[in-house]
């Protein structure tokens, strides 16, 4: 996968980028990751890239020029998704990672002010996400969160592909929960099915943790969750043991 990122701050992404599960991945040659300084595409003499809006109003708008630029400067495919962060865009979630993981180009345009010219949205952008319902200084930090999401997605990045279905919100549950030696600790004893050896037991006992602990914490993530007979048959008997 290539990844391109246009930003204010480069500079914001050596570190993250520069360790990890992302480190390996770009050192494996699964993704390559490029920044572009908007600045640097400016056709202003003092690199101005951003200008008063129209209409009037608070703030600063990011001017078009710059950003048309830059991407003509790159190999934008018919298939390359192209993503503005933005607060009024689409609530970032697996299921996106998991659609944009499938993509051989992503292209990250991080805004800062007031946002984008909507002309740079007509032209260009595919996806418009955003990774919560809160503010930020710029789309930076957003743009870090999906890239990182995705990236352990790619085929190779991670030791197993056991890792990445087993996670929270994969399965649409949350995960459950994980245990390491020692077996007893400070008076604190790992679940005896977990040392049993029982395969198949582990197994339930895992599906029904996961069960209790979305009941608990994200019960509005069961209401989206398709359960087979034996999901169905745990949630009752979780639902019923809490219930007073």
């Amino acid at each position: 996968m290539k990844v391109d990122i246009l930003t204010l701050f480069p500079e914001m992404f050596d570190s993250p980028f520069s360790a990890s599960i992302v480190k390996r991945a770009r050192e494996k040659g699964l993704i390559t990751i490029n920044c572009t300084n908007i600045r640097d595409y400016s056709e202003n003499k003092h690199k101005t890239v951003d200008d008063y809006p129209y209409g009037g109003g608070a703030g600063m708008v990011m001017k078009p020029e710059p950003v048309f630029n830059a991407l003509e400067k790159m190999e934008i495919q018919r298939d390359s998704r192209v993503i503005v962060l933005c607060p009024g865009g689409e609530t970032f979630s697996q299921q996106k990672a998991d659609e944009l993981a499938k993509s051989q180009h992503l292209v990250f345009l991080c805004g800062h002010y007031e946002g984008f010219d909507e002309r740079i949205k007509q032209k260009y952008v595919t996806d418009e996400i955003s990774v919560g319902d809160y503010i930020l200084t710029g789309g930076e930090l957003p743009a870090m969160v999906i890239i990182d999401a995705v990236t352990r997605l790619l085929p190779g990045v991670l030791g197993s592909n056991e890792s990445a279905q087993d996670e929270s919100f994969v399965t649409g549950l949350l995960e459950y929960p994980h245990y390491t030696r020692p077996a007893s600790y400070k008076g604190m004893e790992v679940p005896q099915v977990l040392l049993s050896g029982n395969h198949e037991e582990i197994r339930k006992w895992r599906k029904r943790e996961a069960i209790q602990k979305t009941l608990l914490r994200r019960p509005d993530l069961l209401e989206k969750v398709e359960l087979d007979k034996e999901g169905v048959k745990m949630l009752k008997e979780v639902r019923g043991e809490l219930t007073p």
